[in-house]
């Protein structure tokens, strides 16, 4: 794919999620959320890891990527 055209397809899949995110926040409220994800919080510090979050993203990314880019 074209530099130019790879760059399109990035930006209309942000739009999308951009939209998404604004006008259906349910549909990412599981982020976060999953048992997986660590959260530790203190009076002082809060840190959270999204373990099982980041696996599921990355098996959805990896499931779009082998759909359209797979020969």
């Amino acid at each position: 794919m074209a530099p130019g055209k790879l760059l399109a397809v990035i930006g209309v899949v942000l739009v999308v999620i951009g939209l998404a995110v604004s006008y259906a926040p349910w549909l990412i409220n599981w982020f976060g959320r999953l048992p997986g994800d660590i959260r530790i919080e203190s009076e002082q510090r809060f840190v959270f890891i999204p373990i099982a979050s980041m696996l599921v993203v990355s098996i959805i990314l990896t499931l779009i990527v082998n759909l359209f880019f797979r020969k």
